[in-house]
């Protein structure tokens, strides 16, 4: 049985995986009995020879003997197929529908893989682990970068926050810091700077002005440019003085991630502890339920693997956890009357607890 992808490596996770090398065009990866091939345009294939993952790196042109100009993707895989006696694909879940039914016509059989095409991934290598370390370095370059704005930015008279005689706002601040990891070798896109109201939605990226004595839920998770792997980190700050009510909002999710990095260990559940921190919110006053039409509480997942993609497997409720995994722990508590607190650590799974990735500190208040 072979296996087969078509797709730009810049962007598809599984490509990079296979071949290790970023290539912003789709091209062709084969694999037949353990056997690797990887064929590109002739745009690329010098530096493929020199930088990529396969056991056979041809051209297009090297591998049909047809001209490049002449091509086209269906007579390119159904020609190496041919060459490669093979008339059988398994392809990830998606591959371009176009494509398989273009080939499928030409009598080649294209069987999607409805679980994930390369499970491995979810456990990561010394090498991998290294380059989410550096990705989450960078995270925490962009997250001093915003306590120092936050840290450098005045009270006005309404309660705003001022930075170089300028509102501070979320568009200004996720600019400073996504500049910051742009600097570091990182690519940030969606960087969330939410406040107050806006910080109790968990995916609102934030639009508004910063206030002083309101959380400010900070999520940054940049790219590495270099390997493609990711980083990801959140905290919770409030410039000035907060209510008390936050403060044991904050309090609380501090406590209960602490509680979860204590127990995690290879071979848990993650839903038992997802479901207990749930309840052990709940026992201290913190329900999860719907108030006047939205969610209040613990309403999303305690966290998720990271690799290179943002979000990948394992999903931390339905895993069973296996050494060298490595996710986000990231629990956090919404309530539009007090506001909105997220903390998140990324560590890795080991047989006796886990290795924190994460060391910038925690902070609350910022004077």
């Amino acid at each position: 049985m072979a296996r087969m992808m078509f797709a730009a490596s810049e962007k598809d996770a599984n490509m990079l995986y296979a071949t290790r090398i970023m290539v912003p065009d789709p091209f062709l990866w084969i694999e037949v009995d353990s056997k690797s091939y990887i064929f590109l345009s002739k745009l690329e294939i010098d530096r493929a020879k020199r930088e990529a993952k396969a056991d056979v790196i041809l051209s297009y042109q090297e591998a049909t003997g047809i001209k490049e100009e002449k091509l086209t993707i269906p007579l390119l895989i159904k020609t190496i197929c041919k060459k490669l006696r093979i008339s059988r694909l398994i392809v990830p879940s998606h591959f371009p529908l176009g494509l398989a039914e273009t080939l499928r016509k030409e009598g080649l059989s294209i069987v999607a893989k409805k679980e994930e095409f390369f499970p491995e991934r979810s456990i990561k290598t010394p090498t991998e682990i290294e380059s989410i370390r550096t990705a989450l370095r960078m995270a925490e370059k962009g997250m001093e970068r915003a306590i120092e704005v936050i840290r450098e930015s005045k009270i006005n008279d309404e309660g705003l926050l001022l930075w170089q005689d300028k509102i501070l706002d979320s568009k200004l601040l996720r600019e400073e810091i996504e500049i910051k990891i742009m600097r570091e070798g990182g690519m940030a896109l969606g960087t969330i700077v939410a406040c107050g109201i806006e910080a109790c939605d968990p995916h609102e990226i934030g639009k508004g002005k910063l206030k002083a004595g309101q959380s400010i839920v900070i999520d940054i998770f940049p790219r590495d440019r270099a390997t493609g792997y990711y980083g990801d980190l959140s905290r919770t700050v409030v410039k000035g003085k907060p209510a008390k009510q936050l403060v044991e909002l904050y309090k609380t999710v501090k406590e209960g991630k602490q509680w979860v990095l204590s127990v995690l260990r290879e071979g848990l559940r993650g839903n038992k502890i997802e479901n207990d921190l749930r309840n052990s919110f709940t026992k201290k006053g913190y329900p999860t339920e719907i108030r006047g039409g939205r969610w209040v509480g613990f309403f999303h997942g305690l966290g998720h693997g990271v690799g290179l993609e943002i979000h990948e497997p394992p999903r931390f409720r339905k895993a069973v956890f296996k050494k060298n995994q490595v996710l986000t722990v990231e629990p956090g508590l919404y309530y539009p009357e007090i506001g909105g607190v997220r903390l998140e650590d990324m560590v890795v799974i080991k047989e006796e607890g886990i290795e924190n990735l994460t060391t910038i500190e925690e902070i609350l208040e910022i004077a």
